[in-house]
């Protein structure tokens, strides 16, 4: 049996749907997966050795271009894809008009939720079959939980396994305790302060540990940059692909983010990681992980260095005490 999961963005939409994809791989041992996502999120699908052939989609950018020729082509030639391929189910796992239209390209049955579950309703019309999951569930179990019903099994959901893999890379590998800073991030109000991670770089240095920083453009760059001045034994990885940056990421030994799509990443690879969350709710589609914590800011208040390194300090003891015991 062949099944292609449509999940386009965001990465941390992305990464939510790698237990249920483990999940389904551990069941139904049967059925070959495939992978429809934005191209920007094709090396993040990579990490899970039970997805074959991974489809590329370009709809930010197709957007853009609405009129270009090479938008039709591209779109055209994914459709030829999908097609070629003959898959007997399709999974939209994200329930909106936009990844329905993709599955819809598949000319395969189409299973989906239901109209009080799925993000867009209108994104049912296109489905064969729905299934109604709660809305009041953590996306990650919402996903497991559709899967299961659409591919006949039942989760285990008192266990989380993502099941990625993290990549070899071309970076060299960091020395010592890495501790990763995940200080990007898209919106400006959910950016801690640079003087905030230059001192939990500080805080983690005094404890043996290297800090560890990237950035993906100029103004994450001098942030990056001020850390590493600061504290001078902190790496800063130069701008890099995703599977470099996951590769370094999947090896850390802490990993410290802001709402980002790496801090899910890291909680998915099982790392201890503090996220912290300024202007947003972690709510129902914060980071999930055996190892991972979610700090929110008080209204009105601010996070401090020395909280986040306590809790950091707190899961690597779990994480020992569990090595420990096992």
């Amino acid at each position: 049996m062949k099944v292609l999961i449509v999940k386009t963005s965001s990465m941390g939409d992305v990464i939510h749907t790698f237990p249920a994809l483990e999940d389904a791989s551990r069941n139904r041992p049967d059925i070959a997966f495939d992978w429809c996502v934005e191209e920007a999120f094709a090396d993040i699908v990579a990490l899970h050795p039970a997805i074959g052939t991974i489809h590329t989609v370009a709809i930010r950018r197709w957007r853009r271009n609405l009129f270009d020729t090479t938008t039709w082509h591209e779109a055209a030639e994914l459709r030829r894809a999908l097609r070629a391929c003959r898959y007997d189910l399709v999974i939209d796992a994200q329930g909106l008009l936009k990844s329905s239209l993709v599955a819809r390209q598949a000319r395969a049955p189409i299973a989906g939720f239901d109209r009080s579950s799925a993000r867009e309703p209108s994104a049912t019309l296109f489905y064969d079959i729905t299934y109604a999951v709660p809305r009041d569930l953590h996306a990650i179990e919402r996903t497991r939980r559709l899967f299961g019903l659409a591919l006949g099994y039942q989760p285990d959901l008192s266990a989380l396994d993502s099941g990625i893999v993290a990549p070899s890379g071309t970076i060299a590998p960091i020395d010592g305790k890495a501790a990763f800073l995940l200080h990007g991030t898209s919106r400006e109000d959910k950016k801690w302060p640079a003087q905030e991670w230059i001192g939990t770089a500080r805080l983690l240095a005094a404890r043996d540990m290297t800090p560890v920083t990237t950035w993906s453009n100029e103004r994450e760059k001098a942030v990056a940059e001020s850390i590493a001045k600061a504290v001078p034994s902190t790496v800063v990885v130069p701008k890099s692909p995703l599977a470099d940056i996951a590769a370094i990421l999947g090896r850390s030994t802490l990993v410290v983010g802001a709402d980002t799509g790496l801090t899910h990443l890291a909680s998915a690879f099982g790392l201890p990681t503090v996220a912290v969350f300024l202007a947003t709710e972690p709510g129902l589609t914060g980071p999930r992980g055996p190892y991972a914590s979610t700090l929110l800011a008080p209204a009105g208040g601010r996070l401090t260095p020395a909280e986040v390194v306590a809790e950091a300090e707190r899961l690597l003891e779990l994480r020992q005490a569990s090595a420990d015991k096992n």
